[in-house]
């Protein structure tokens, strides 16, 4: 009546005879399809990656997420557990051009966006059928039956829904920003991003000098103004130097060099080890330094209306001179104190980040790399004051494991900070399991949440569907549906990946349209998933 049980029992075997008892009385199809009279328990399973195999943080998160759903399961709720696939993104196009024997954009362009994407679409997929097994024989229930991807082209129309929603909110916009830069992807990354891979590094950290050329008394005789960086592949790109208006400054006499320095007086001491060394000529606060003029450090960009000390409350005496050098194109400070004083950026790096004919004397150069030769030409100028080396934690691409470059950046954004307090509010009521994750972790980020980020200078990706006018950039049409390209368009679409989209031209009032380049970080479509899924609306 009964089977025999042994003492030694096999557990795998186990296993696999009840996974198929479930699947041969369909009792995952059964539980589904049971009329309840509870309203249904919603269940979002955020999209793997098939480009890999599932490794031990999948089987972990996915024991997680099959245990809430079948224990709202057994209370009678009815749970759909539609599994879904992320298609897109820089996984993807690693892997793509790894199998073609291509490295960077310039290649992909090269190659072909339209070729390049269609082998991502050929091999984006190659894992599903590991994926499903692994995923069965852990005892899981998921309708991978009804799966979803994010590159289909019924899931990418609703993220144009979603991104158009936010459109005509006026939540979306785009700017120059310092935002943490990929050299080796060439494309900006969220602040999210660049938070996840830190390192301790060794750089540089020189002081140099700057003539004074106005404002100094003429007693004074030959001045010059202190600064300190420990990014001297700035420098060729300086173009202000920014004091505290309530720090008090020194100008002293140098004992050796019988010229003045200017530099914050709490920070004497780092530079001189003996009173003899020097004689204090003047003081004075930061506020009179603001529009005294210096002599550029380079030649290149000397024509410039810049060159002039700025007064602003971030410059502190924690470290350095007091006085901060300022490359408006690489620091997010330098960037709002230099807009604000109407000095423009200079960037002369390429997408490699590699200086360009700009700065003759160090094209062809990797920024980083230059380091060392910048530092020899100040030296060789006499204008290398001290050098050493700092040890500090520097950020990194978790894609590449490169270095990231700060600098300013076109992109398209979403609103955030004004919102945070609602954000923050909303979290609150949240019940999260266990609760300091909700609290702390997540709590904390959504308090200092930034702008988001959202576009990427890449190819294989959920298109940003914003139309610009040829002859004036501020003029832009958002299209919110297939439908609508269509009718603007007058064309048949299919496909809504970049190589099909990018030619579609839109003519409006005698005007001629063209898309904007970028794709949408792949997050947007993470975080669109409960409609996209649905193809809403």
């Amino acid at each position: 009546m009964f089977k025999p049980v042994s003492n030694k029992t096999d557990f795998p075997a186990v296993e696999l005879e009840m996974a198929a008892y479930w699947e041969s009385a369909d009792t995952f199809r059964k539980s589904l399809a049971r009329p309840s009279t509870q309203r249904p328990f919603v269940f979002y399973d955020g999209p793997p990656f098939a480009t890999g195999l599932p490794h031990y943080g999948h089987l972990l998160a996915g024991t997680i997420k099959d245990i809430v759903p079948r224990y709202q399961t057994m209370r009678g709720r009815t749970v759909e557990r539609r599994f879904g696939w992320d298609c897109h993104g820089l996984p993807i196009e690693a892997l793509a051009q790894e199998a073609l024997g291509i490295n960077g954009a310039h290649a992909i362009r090269e190659y072909g966006v339209g070729a390049f994407n269609e082998q991502c679409r050929s091999m984006v997929l190659r894992y599903v059928d590991e994926w499903r097994r692994t995923v069965t024989r852990m005892g899981r229930w998921v309708d991978f039956d009804h799966d979803y991807k994010t590159m289909d082209a019924t899931f990418m129309e609703s993220i144009w829904w979603v991104f158009k929603q936010l459109w005509d909110k006026n939540r979306i916009y785009k700017s120059y920003r310092i935002m943490p830069y990929s050299w080796k992807l060439n494309t900006p990354l969220s602040n999210f991003e660049a938070g996840s891979n830190y390192k301790d590094v060794q750089d540089p950290a020189i002081t140099v000098r700057a003539r004074i050329r106005s404002g100094a008394p003429a007693d004074w005789g030959e001045s010059y103004l202190l600064a300190w960086t420990t990014t001297p592949w700035t420098l060729p790109e300086n173009l202000a130097i920014c004091a505290g208006p309530a720090i008090d400054y020194v100008a002293v006499r140098d004992a050796r060099e019988q010229v003045v320095y200017l530099l914050a007086e709490a920070r004497l001491a780092a530079y001189y080890k003996r009173p003899g060394d020097y004689t204090v000529v003047a003081r004075l606060t930061g506020a009179d330094l603001a529009g005294w003029r210096y002599e550029p450090l380079f030649p290149y960009f000397a024509d410039r209306a810049a060159f002039r000390v700025l007064v602003d409350p971030f410059v502190t005496t924690t470290d350095g001179t007091g006085l901060v050098h300022m490359a408006p194109a690489y620091g997010e400070d330098d960037f709002r104190v230099c807009r604000d004083a109407g000095i423009d950026i200079v960037d002369p790096l390429d997408d490699d980040c590699v200086f360009t004919a700009q700065v003759p004397d160090f094209a062809g150069q990797f920024c980083k790399d230059a380091d060392k030769a910048i530092i020899r030409a100040l030296k060789e100028a006499g204008k290398l004051v001290h050098q050493s080396t700092i040890v500090h934690s520097y950020p990194f691409c978790d894609r590449t494991d490169t270095p990231l470059v700060y600098r300013a950046i076109e992109a398209w954004y979403v609103k955030v900070e004004d919102i945070r307090d609602k954000l923050t509010a909303a979290n609150e009521a949240i019940r999260w399991m266990p609760g300091y994750v909700g609290d702390k972790r997540f709590g904390n980020w959504l308090r200092e949440a930034r702008d988001w980020n959202i576009s990427r200078n890449r190819f294989w990706g959920s298109c940003i569907p914003v139309w610009v006018n040829e002859a004036d950039s501020r003029d832009t049409i958002c299209v919110g549906s297939v439908a609508e390209l269509e009718q603007l368009s007058g064309q048949t679409v299919t496909d809504l990946h970049k190589h099909c989209i990018d030619p579609i031209v839109i003519v409006r009032d005698g005007k001629t349209y063209r898309r904007t380049p970028e794709v949408l970080d792949c997050w947007f479509e993470s975080g669109a998933m409960p409609y996209a899924q649905q193809h809403f609306p």
